[in-house]
């Protein structure tokens, strides 16, 4: 989210009803946010350093490519790891199980659309 709920406020209550009664609202809330996606297809297919991210889509910032990729790796949808022996020490990216099989559904969710 761009901005912190503040507690009490509509929004914020209407919110905590909407995660309270089904869990796939915040399921949503938390695959959604722009360029997550994206991102976590990319490195399944090949595209696995930050550089290559950049290159493929060159109107994300750094700023938010980082964000996302650090919440991909805390999502545990991403290993980030680093390549040994390299100067300035380079770091790639790979989905995890959890992540290709989000990926499975987010590819049936798209063909779904696609259909519909």
């Amino acid at each position: 989210m761009a901005s912190k709920l503040k507690n009490g406020t509509t929004n914020a209550c209407n919110i905590g009803v909407l995660y309270g009664s089904c869990e796939v609202n915040e399921i949503l809330r938390n695959i959604s946010p722009r360029w997550k996606m994206q991102v976590l297809h990319s490195i399944k297919h090949g595209i696995r350093q930050f550089s290559l991210l950049k290159e493929a889509f060159p109107s994300l910032s750094d700023q938010i490519l980082g964000k996302r990729l650090s919440e991909l790796v805390i999502d545990g949808l991403v290993d980030k790891a680093a390549v040994e022996g390299t100067v300035p020490q380079q770091i790639v990216y790979t989905t995890t199980k959890k992540g290709e099989e989000l990926l499975k559904v987010i590819d049936d969710l798209h063909q779904w659309g696609m259909r519909w």
